[in-house]
C-alpha cells in the first residue's frame, strides 16, 4: 500500500509552527509599516519644512529685537508687553473677536438652513444651487473685492442707489466699514459648509427617520433628536474651519480699505503684515503671530469641548 508524503510543516509540533507563523507574521507587519513610512515621507518632510520649523523660527524670533538691518539684541518679553499696551494692536484684537463671534455663527446656522431646504430636492436642482453658493469660494479675492468695491461706491454703487443714501462712504465711514468687512466675509464663507452640511444630511440614517414620523414626531423634534447628533462632526469641522478663517482674514481688508479709516477694520491679521512689511519690525510681528495662533488654539479648543459635551 503506498505512503502518503506528509508536508515537512506538519511533521513540526504546533509551538514550533505558530512561533514561525508568528514570526512571519511580524516580519510582513514590519515590512508594511516601513513602507507606510516610506509613503507618507514625502508629506511629513514638506510638513516639517514649511509648518513645524516656520513655527519654531516665529516662537524664537518674538523674543528677538529682529529688524530690517537684521538681529538688533535679545528683547526677552519686551515684545509682547509692547504688544498688550499698544492701542492698535488692542482695536485689532476687538475688531477679530467682532469678526468671529458675529461670522462664525450666522455662517454656520445660515449654511445649516440652506442645507436643509436644498436637500429633500431633486439631484439635478440640489446641484445647481450648491454651484451657486460654492462659486464665491473659487472665485478670485480679487474678482470679488473688485464687485463689492463697486456696490459700495459712495456715487455709482448698486447698495446707495437701492437704499436712496447717494453719497454715503460705507467703507469711508468709521461705523460701518468692519460690518461690511463682516458682510463680505459672510458671502464669500457659506459655500463650503453648505456643501458638507448637504453631504451630511444625504448620510442621516432614513429608517430612524421614518421610524420617528410613525411614531408622530414632528420635523422640528426628527431634526434635533436624529439629524443634530448625526452631523455633529461636520459641525464641529464647519465651526473650527470658519473661526480659523475669520481670524485670519487679510485679503479682502488690505484690498478694500488697508485697515481704515483710523483702524476702524484693522485685524490681528493684517496688523501683523503692516508690522513686517511696512515698518520692518519682524520680531514684534511674530510675537503677534504667536498670540493669535494661541488665541485660535483656545477658541478651537473650546468648540471641541463644547460640541462634545453636547453630542455625549
Amino acid at each position: 500500500m503506498e505512503q502518503k508524503s506528509v508536508p515537512a510543516a506538519a511533521k513540526k509540533p504546533k509551538k514550533e509552527r505558530r512561533s514561525e507563523f508568528s514570526g512571519m507574521s511580524k516580519a510582513l507587519v514590519r515590512r508594511e509599516t516601513i513602507s507606510a513610512y516610506l509613503f507618507l515621507l514625502p508629506s511629513l518632510i514638506f510638513f516639517v519644512g514649511f509648518v513645524v520649523i516656520p513655527m519654531i523660527i516665529c516662537v524664537v524670533y518674538s523674543f528677538l529685537d529682529y529688524g530690517l538691518a537684521g538681529f538688533e539684541g535679545f528683547a526677552g518679553l519686551n515684545n509682547y508687553i509692547e504688544m498688550f499696551q499698544d492701542k492698535v494692536f488692542i482695536r485689532a484684537f476687538w475688531n477679530t473677536v467682532l469678526i468671529v463671534v458675529v461670522a462664525v455663527p450666522t455662517v454656520t446656522a445660515f449654511s445649516l438652513w440652506v442645507s436643509s431646504a436644498i436637500c429633500p430636492m431633486k439631484a439635478v436642482t440640489r446641484s445647481f444651487f450648491r454651484c451657486v453658493f460654492y462659486l464665491p469660494v473659487v472665485t478670485g479675492t480679487v474678482a470679488v473685492t473688485v464687485v463689492w468695491k463697486w456696490m459700495f461706491n459712495p456715487y455709482t454703487g448698486l447698495l446707495n442707489q437701492i437704499l436712496g443714501t447717494t453719497g454715503f462712504n460705507w467703507l469711508g465711514n468709521p461705523k460701518t466699514a468692519i460690518w461690511c468687512i463682516i458682510m463680505i466675509l459672510f458671502t464669500t464663507s457659506i459655500g463650503q459648509p453648505i456643501v458638507l452640511y448637504v453631504a451630511a444630511l444625504g448620510n442621516v440614517d432614513q429608517s430612524l427617520i421614518e421610524a420617528a414620523q410613525v411614531d408622530g414626531a414632528t420635523k422640528l423634534q426628527v431634526f434635533w433628536k436624529i439629524k443634530w447628533p448625526q452631523i455633529m462632526p461636520t459641525t464641529l469641522y464647519i465651526l473650527v474651519i470658519t473661526t480659523i478663517n475669520s481670524f485670519q482674514c487679510f485679503a479682502l481688508i488690505q484690498l478694500l480699505t488697508s485697515g481704515g479709516p483710523n483702524h476702524a477694520t484693522d485685524t490681528i491679521m493684517y496688523y501683523i503684515f503692516d508690522m513686517a512689511y511696512k515698518y520692518q519690525r519682524f520680531g514684534y510681528a511674530n510675537a503677534m503671530g504667536v498670540v493669535l495662533a494661541l488665541i485660535i488654539a483656545v477658541f478651537s479648543a473650546v468648540q471641541f469641548k463644547v460640541t462634545k459635551t453636547d453630542n455625549g
